[in-house]
């Protein structure tokens, strides 16, 4: 019955840098935007895979992101072709992964980032042997 992850829905302070860092830097590209009764924009789907989206959300707190011990979401994890060469391109554009490159216990190759907002998202590149592949 279950297909697949459809979306995350992440919270943003900012719509703008957001979308920055997650199309320019990143690489997703916008696929639509909802808005509200009053015409202001509500969610923005960013496009990462065939059906799989990241959400956002304007209008949260600064500051008042939930530590990662914390009941409930914790991060989300995007799929890549070559780990290496992915850290390799997005340094070029300014980001830095917060740990990583590195092989994980699952047996694949991994690397940590945060958003302006200090959201956690990790990639995730399946490597032979890797668990999920099991």
């Amino acid at each position: 019955m279950i297909v697949s992850l459809a979306h995350v829905a992440v919270r943003v302070s900012a719509l703008e840098p957001a979308i920055e860092f997650y199309c320019q830097k990143i690489g997703l590209t916008e696929a639509f935007r909802l808005t509200g009764p009053e015409g202001q924009v509500w969610i923005v789907y960013l496009k990462v895979g065939n059906g799989t989206f990241i959400e956002l959300f304007p209008g949260g707190e600064p500051g008042n992101r939930a530590p990662g011990d914390v009941l409930g979401p914790n991060h989300f994890c995007i799929q890549v072709d070559d780990v290496e060469a992915t850290v390799k391109q997005w340094r070029s554009r300014g980001i830095e992964p917060t740990s990583g490159p590195s092989i994980g216990k699952d047996g694949a190759a991994q690397a940590w980032f945060a958003d302006p907002d200090g959201n956690r998202f990790e990639i995730h590149q399946y490597l032979p042997g890797a668990l999920q592949l099991g």
